[in-house]
Formats: C-alpha cells, structure tokens, sequence
C-alpha cells in the first residue's frame, strides 16, 4: 500500500516540486548563456539619457517634464525589448535544445508528466525574465529618483528665491513630481512583465509542433506584430459594424481581435511615461486578461506536445 501510494506521489498529474525542479534546471541554464551583460547596457542607455538636457524651440534647456520622460522611454523601450527577446528566443530554443543535447529522454522516460516538463521550462524562463525586470526597475527607479530630486530641489530654490508662495510652489512643482518615481514606474514594468509571459507561453505554443526554430521564432514574431496593431483591428471592424458596411478586410479584422492576443491592452508605459496614474483596477484587469492568455496557450501547448513520440 506504501509503494503504491509513493508511486502514486511520483507519477500525480501535476506536482510543483517536479515542476521546480525544472524550472530551477531551466533558469540555472540561461544563467549560463549570460544573459545578464544586457544590465550593463540597459545602465549606460539609462545613464545617457539621464545626462541628456533636452534643447526647446528657443534654444535653450528643455523642460524638466521632457528629460523625465525621456529617461523613462529609454527605460521602458529597452525592458520591453529585452523581455520580448529574452521570451522569444529562450523559449523557442527550449524544446530544440532539450532534443539535441537529449536531456528531453531523460526527463520523459521517468514518471514525468508533459505538462510538469512544459510549465518547468517556461516558469524558468519567467523567473529569469522577472529577476532581469527587478533589476532594471531598481536601477531606472534610483536615476528618475535622482533626476527628479536634483529638478525639484532646483526648482523649489528658484521659486523660493522669487519669494513665490508655498501654495504656487506645490502646485508648479506637482506637475513635475508626477513624472518622476512613484509607484506607476513599478505597474508599468508589472505591465511588460506580463507582455513577457503572454510572448513565450505563445513561443511555447509554436514550439510544440513546429520541427524549425527558426519557424518558431517567425511565427512568433508575426503573432506578436499582430497583437500589437489588434486594438487598430478592432476599431476598423467596430467602425465599419457602425457603417453598416461589412466586407472581407472587415470580417479579417474581426478575426484577428478575436484570436490574437491584444498587447496593445497590456501596454500601459506611454501613460506613466506622460505622467498620468494607472489605477488599480487597470492593473487587475490587465492580470487577468495575461493570465487567461497564458492558461489557454500553455493548455494548448500541451494536448500539442503530448501526442509528439520521443
């Protein structure tokens, strides 16, 4: 009855410590392809843009509001960018790699299930991706911090100067703490890290069924360009339903808002960027909305791959 019951334990459908086990292997690997060196870029675009003084139409420094915004972009342009790549080619490389170096028959030939060996390597590769996204939000947070404070101390000095009242101040200097480190800069960086899980469980998907890495990765590229333009799908269809007129380009549009993901839903970076708030409840929504995705791709990924022989 003991043996069967610890067999039992062994070979349960779904088990988080296989599945840590995995994800452990799989982030220990990409550690090793050294993916971190990207941090040092990220420093010195960061760096850059922060001793950028911008020039305004007559000649002189640009405002304060338009250097944090800048510093920001930069920070949030190359998150995204890492991210997007690091899920991309990470988990279009996982299966292949696994298959060549053979550790897949290792892993598959004792009681694990498919499932504990996909979610394995994708949570590697999403741990990996949250500890480089943590990082780079400490390191954009102490340079807007920087920034911001050395911008608001020198304002507040000159307002003060001018004998301005405290009232004027606060308020001219409102605008300006807006754009600089509050708690939006961590949802916007939440926000991409949830782009980041929607792109590999899509890398997954692909990867399953697909025998090319180099297809997966189109494929995913593709869905990925489509996702983005998806609110722009969606609005054509809506405003042509409005119109009465329904044509091929209409119905495709349709399609499209219905299959694909919306990343574009997921991005909430251009609004910290200008300064605005992101409340709560967007940020619920927009959890709710990547984890559904990531539910159906990794359900689809695998019915996919159980079917596949090794």
């Amino acid at each position: 009855m003991a043996t069967n019951t610890q067999h039992f334990q062994k070979t349960s459908f779904l088990s988080f410590s296989r599945i840590g086990v995995i994800a452990s292997h799989t982030f220990t690997q990409l550690v090793r392809m050294k993916v971190f060196y990207f941090l040092v870029v990220f420093v010195i675009l960061l760096w850059a843009a922060k001793q950028i003084i911008l020039p305004n139409q007559t000649g002189g420094d640009g405002s304060p509001e338009q250097e944090l915004r800048l510093l920001k972009s930069t920070g949030f342009a190359a998150m995204n960018m890492f991210s997007m790549l690091l899920a991309l080619s990470a988990t279009a490389l996982l299966i292949p790699k696994d298959i060549e170096d053979r550790t897949i028959y290792t892993i598959l030939c004792k009681p694990v299930p498919r499932l504990d060996y996909l979610l394995g390597k994708l949570l590697g590769v999403l741990v990996l991706i949250f500890v480089s996204l943590v990082a780079m939000d400490l390191v954009l947070s102490f340079f807007l911090h920087q920034k911001a404070s050395g911008m608001i101390a020198l304002q507040t000095e000159q307002l003060v100067a001018r004998g301005t009242p405290q009232e004027v101040i606060n308020e001219q200097l409102a605008g300006l703490k807006a754009h600089g480190l509050t708690i939006n800069i961590h949802f916007a960086t939440i926000a991409i890290f949830l782009k980041a899980i929607v792109i590999a469980s899509i890398a997954l998907l692909i990867s399953t069924f697909s025998s090319s890495t180099l297809f997966t990765l189109i494929l995913t590229l593709i869905i990925i360009v489509i996702g983005l333009i998806q609110a722009d799908a969606r609005e054509y269809a809506t405003m042509m339903a409005q119109f009465g007129e329904q044509n091929k380009l209409s119905n495709i549009s349709l399609g499209v808002a219905i299959f694909f993901p919306d990343l574009q839903f997921l991005s909430i970076e251009d609004g910290v960027i200008d300064g605005r708030n992101v409340p709560m409840s967007i940020m619920l929504q927009i959890s709710m909305v990547a984890i559904l995705y990531f539910a159906i791709y990794v359900v689809l990924s695998w019915f996919a791959f159980r079917k596949k022989e090794f």
